[in-house]
């Protein structure tokens, strides 16, 4: 599950880590702020909802297996804040973080990681970005996400050295 603010910042922060972990067999929501544009997302193999009916909705069983946060979304929503800090205390719920912001009540935690995109996550993500009308620059092959305290690390993610 990956929560952000728009469509085009999950893509672009996102997309190839969706993209990859869609092809790994994992099904993939985003929950986005803003009413979101599914195009995009589903190029990328995941489904859209939005974020409030999401927050305001009964909790949702299965518990995701992992959750990428926009860090900006953490900080400023305390409902979005209280799905991220009882995943990490849940334990089973892989939780990193994207974005400028740091969240400070998790300081003491891991650093940052990346994952390694696939080629064709680069191209799935190239053709998001232009599904939603936003500038496609390079696509780097890595994305850069930011991890919390943790007992063991996901293996497609490696520590940024």
């Amino acid at each position: 599950m990956v929560v952000a603010p728009c469509t085009v910042a999950a893509v672009r922060h996102t997309g190839g880590w969706l993209f990859d972990r869609v092809m790994a067999g994992w099904e993939a929501t985003v929950l986005v702020a803003e009413q979101p544009d599914s195009r995009p997302l589903r190029i990328l193999g995941a489904s859209s909802a939005e974020l409030e009916s999401a927050l305001t909705a009964p909790p949702r069983r299965p518990r995701p297996q992992a959750i990428a946060v926009e860090a900006g979304l953490y900080g400023s929503d305390r409902r979005v804040a209280r799905i991220v800090r009882e995943a990490l205390d849940g334990g089973a719920t892989e939780v990193i973080f994207w974005g400028d912001l740091r969240p400070a009540d998790l300081d003491g935690g891991g650093g940052p990681v990346q994952h390694r995109l696939s080629s064709a996550a680069r191209a799935f993500k190239a053709h998001a970005l232009v599904a939603a009308a936003a500038p496609v620059e390079s696509i780097p092959v890595t994305e850069t996400f930011r991890e919390p305290p943790r007992v063991a690390r996901p293996p497609d993610l490696v520590p940024v050295s």
